[in-house]
């Protein structure tokens, strides 16, 4: 849930910046999320789960 919850945030940020920059308009944002909403309810949902899982997971054994 942590791992979801910060991606959340992150692309919370990321869609705010690009709107702000106006790089991104109000119609793709609420495309995008009616996207997200729809994927989640399809069963392709847990695959993207565990390809973030795994990603989350990768991006925690880096080193700098």
């Amino acid at each position: 849930m942590l791992v979801s919850m910060s991606a959340v945030v992150l692309l919370g940020l990321l869609i705010w910046f690009l709107l702000r920059i106006r790089y991104l308009r109000l119609p793709d944002v609420l495309i995008s999320g009616v996207f997200g909403f729809l994927l989640a309810a399809t069963g392709a949902a847990p695959l993207v789960q565990s390809a973030l899982t795994g990603l989350s997971a990768f991006l925690g054994q880096l080193r700098f």
